[in-house]
């Protein structure tokens, strides 16, 4: 039997997208999600199976029935506010969880691990671009928990022989270039999911939190990555991996960014109607500009992007978006 993957969190936003293109590649995958947030009906390719990841009696079985030797962790809580006002169920889920699944892994003989990092590692970093290697203070129990998570995975790879890819990801947005899938009631839903919900009358306005940042047009600029390329870094992590490559962690985003109000007028554009806008006040800690150096991924993982253009990635949100308000 070939190699099998576990993918916790394969039915959500990225872990679909990603799941779609390891099985249009012929991969033997296996996707566990309690779909407390996730979707079936995003799950296109692989075995799928609704459980929760604690459950130690599955999650072994799981990796004995499909011969997995690789982990892909998604399955984790996101929402920044949430992670404010409910810090204990954050490091609950996404730290004491993760450390046994992990140990679970460790006991059904996984190789290899895949994780779902994130930017809000680095806090409010002192530069605009950030790389690996910028000093990580996160500002929130979400992005500390992501940072403990890539502690343990140091300290257990470092005990146990396994290896691990860590990707930290920056604005993930769009949806796949077929409309195969999109993105669903997100408990994030980030700018361009709220734009194009904005435009289909979904809801009443675009919040601009901050209008007086040191930038050209005084909103926050971000690092948009399309959601298709960012599951091609996954599918670049696997093959780097399974090749001998060593415990690493790589930024995920173009390089370069836009402004709040860029993304805002670019949709108009798209859409071809203006979209509705309120202006609010900054919410804390939101640094002026935050772009991914991605020289490591490029060079490493060999990882190319295909759709780093700001209309195509919001041209697929704004079509699903209008696909599915009808």
């Amino acid at each position: 039997m070939k190699p099998g993957i576990l993918v916790t969190g394969g039915a959500g936003y990225i872990g679909s997208h990603t799941g779609l293109h390891w099985g249009e590649a012929g991969e033997n995958l296996v996707i566990l999600d309690d779909l407390s947030t996730g979707h079936r009906e995003a799950v296109q390719y692989g075995k799928f199976v609704q459980g929760d990841m604690d459950d130690k009696a599955l999650v072994l079985d799981l990796i004995a029935q499909h011969n997995i030797d690789t982990l892909v962790h998604f399955a984790a809580k996101t929402c920044v506010p949430e992670s404010v006002a409910r810090p204990l169920h954050y490091y609950d889920n996404n730290v004491a969880k993760f450390g046994r699944l992990l140990d679970y892994c460790v006991e059904g003989g996984i190789k290899q691990v895949i994780f779902s990092s994130s930017a809000a590692v680095y806090g409010k970093p002192k530069e605009s671009e950030v790389t690996e290697n910028t000093p990580c203070e996160p500002i929130n129990p979400y992005g500390a928990s992501k940072l403990m998570d890539e502690v343990i995975l140091r300290d257990a790879a470092k005990a146990h022989g396994f290896r691990f890819v860590a990707l930290r990801y920056f604005n993930v947005a769009g949806c796949d270039v077929k409309q195969r899938i999109g993105r669903d009631n997100d408990d994030v839903p980030g700018l361009v999911k709220i734009v194009a919900e904005a435009a289909v009358g979904k809801r009443e306005y675009v919040p601009i939190t901050g209008t007086d940042y040191e930038t050209p047009d005084g909103t926050g600029i971000r690092d948009y990555i399309h959601v298709d390329d960012l599951a091609e870094a996954h599918v670049q992590a696997l093959t780097y991996l399974r090749e001998g490559g060593t415990n690493n962690i790589f930024n995920c985003g173009y390089g370069h960014g836009y402004s709040v109000r860029e993304i805002i007028q670019m949709a108009e554009k798209v859409w071809g109607k203006s979209i509705p806008i309120k202006i609010m006040p900054r919410r804390p800690g939101d640094p002026a500009c935050l772009i991914a150096n991605n020289e490591k991924i490029t060079e490493i993982l060999k990882w190319k992007a295909q759709h780093d253009d700001l209309e195509v990635i919001l041209k697929t949100a704004l079509d699903w978006e209008k696909r599915h308000s009808l």
